[in-house]
């Protein structure tokens, strides 16, 4: 016993050494790990930003409150241009589109309260869209009945390209679809602004009672096409359902559309008759000799093979 008591001794000196070395290691690596963690807390707040969203859905026209809003923290990328961070900043502003709860807040989307009172035909156009005015008459106005913030659909009265049976090159009239759920921004010089008192086909005092322009949304392309069929002949709008958005395809009128939908079956019974027409004129009359037996006559039909 007394040999094995420093080699007792030695093992336990080294195990107390382990043990310190392996405690050194593991605080050692816990201060990387520390460290390590505040470096990238401090690069995601390096990459994250606050911004304003709605607490819930504002509508257009509606002054901003506090209360209507919400700070949020999110990744920079995600942060839409000119978002407002602090509410001081738009309190009392009046918002120029509709909002949902939780979009964020931007200057783009806010004017400020004398902007909002004064009419403005620049604030009434949406973003992306450009505004046109086209002049109308009685039965294209629907009689003045065509308001601010409806929708209508746009055709064209224009001359076409056309080819006569001779073949000759010719043009004639006909009624094209140009755009659909097109929103009507200003009647005249109404934008949609007046009191709720005047009814919505009431006539005002000293105006007419079917304005000469209706002002338009188009986008640039639609812009550019709408200026040059209004140069062409004449256009027609179409009032739709403010709950009816769908884009339906429609083929161009003329006289052909029209007889093919008043009598669909009338090609294919003009066409059958052409064909028999086709067929007598192109099949062989056959040949006949008379035959007398005594006072009776008679005719016999003999083919081609037979005369021969």
């Amino acid at each position: 016993m007394p040999k094995r008591l420093p080699l007792i001794i030695g093992g336990l000196v080294l195990a107390l050494m382990a043990v310190v070395l392996v405690n050194r290691y593991l605080t050692q690596q816990q201060q990387v790990l520390r460290k390590q963690t505040r470096q990238e807390l401090a690069r995601m707040q390096e990459r994250q930003g606050t911004v304003l969203a709605a607490t819930r859905d504002i509508p257009k026209g509606a002054v901003i409150e506090e209360g209507m809003l919400e700070t949020k923290s999110m990744p920079k990328e995600y942060i839409e241009p000119q978002a407002v961070s602090y509410p001081e900043r738009i309190v009392g502003m009046v918002t120029a589109v509709p909002m949902t709860k939780g979009e964020q807040i931007t200057l783009t989307k806010l004017v400020s309260a004398k902007q909002a009172t004064s009419s403005s035909l620049a604030m009434a156009t949406p973003v992306g869209k450009r505004a046109v005015s086209i002049s109308v008459d009685n039965i294209s106005s629907l009689m003045g009945m065509i308001k601010a913030g409806d929708y209508v659909d746009v055709i064209g009265f224009i001359p076409v390209p056309a080819q006569t049976p001779e073949g000759k090159q010719t043009t004639q009239m006909a009624v094209m679809p140009l755009f659909q759920n097109i929103l009507v921004l200003a009647v005249g010089k109404d934008l949609g602004g007046r009191s709720q008192e005047v009814g919505r086909y009431a006539k005002e005092e000293g105006t007419a009672s079917a304005p000469p322009l209706i002002t338009l949304a188009f986008t640039p392309q639609e812009a550019n096409l709408i200026t040059f069929v209004s140069e062409q002949g004449k256009v027609r709008l179409v009032l739709r359902s403010p709950a009816d958005s769908r884009i339906e395809p429609i083929q161009p009128a003329s006289w052909e559309t029209l007889f093919q939908y008043l009598m669909p079956q009338l090609p294919q019974q003009v066409q059958a008759e052409k064909g028999k027409e086709t067929e007598l004129v192109q099949k062989p009359k056959p040949r006949e000799i008379e035959i007398y037996r005594g006072l009776k006559r008679e005719k016999i039909a003999i083919s081609e093979e037979q005369s021969q």
